[in-house]
């Protein structure tokens, strides 16, 4: 009766002791092994490439220092915000607004980007997704600030004014590239990475500082 269990315990235990004088895979290891699994998890289709899975440095200082557990080296951080605005250029004419009921509209539209979408097809902004802009739309997600009453908190009577300029230029910074003011922000960067159109971005600018716009009101 017991040479039945001998075997079979003797076959684990070889197993496990096997097991623990197998050295752990480095960090380096793991690291090429999750590229090869996504490598062979994804095709390209439309225009969604290939390109996309993988990061840009930026993404992959901050993906690094996330998955560490910790915070981004403040030195490091100050050198990404700086190249980062470095991207950062004026309107072509130097208007920084646009249709603020265009801007609703990019703000509400969650489409584009997709391998079903056409590559020259305008992009949405969905910006509902992460805040709450107007109080007229109930559904908004809230990984981001509130921007109801944007512009009407920050003083802004008119845009074009002097005293604006500063709220004005800032809007329009973190709009195009937030990273140029929060090294690793989750916040897309619509005009670095050309999510957005210069037009596009001034009529999402006149949605939040115009204020005729229903944020302000």
């Amino acid at each position: 009766m017991q040479s039945k269990f001998l075997l079979p315990i003797a076959t684990v235990m070889a197993i496990f002791l096997t097991a623990c004088s197998t050295p752990l895979p480095s960090s380096a290891d793991l690291d090429k092994l999750t590229k090869d699994i996504i490598a062979r998890s994804f095709r390209a289709e439309g225009q969604a490439q290939l390109d996309r899975v993988n990061p840009d440095e930026d993404n992959l200082l901050c993906s690094q220092a996330d998955q560490a557990g910790t915070t981004i080296d403040e030195k490091l951080a100050a050198a990404i915000e700086a190249r980062n605005m470095q991207t950062i250029k004026p309107p072509a004419d130097g208007k920084f607004l646009g249709d603020y009921k265009e801007g609703e509209k990019i703000a509400q539209s969650g489409s584009g980007k997709t391998w079903t979408d056409k590559a020259d097809a305008a992009n949405g902004g969905n910006c509902y997704n992460c805040h709450q802009i107007s109080k007229e739309e109930l559904s908004y997600g809230t990984l981001g600030p509130s921007l109801y009453n944007y512009g009407k908190m920050r003083g802004v009577a008119n845009p074009s004014s002097p005293e604006s300029k500063p709220i004005v230029e800032y809007t329009w910074g973190k709009i195009n590239n937030p990273r140029a003011y929060n090294a690793c922000s989750s916040m897309p960067r619509f005009g670095h990475k050309g999510v957005l159109t210069e037009m596009q971005i001034k009529h999402v600018m006149a949605l939040l500082l115009d204020p005729a716009s229903p944020v302000n009101k």
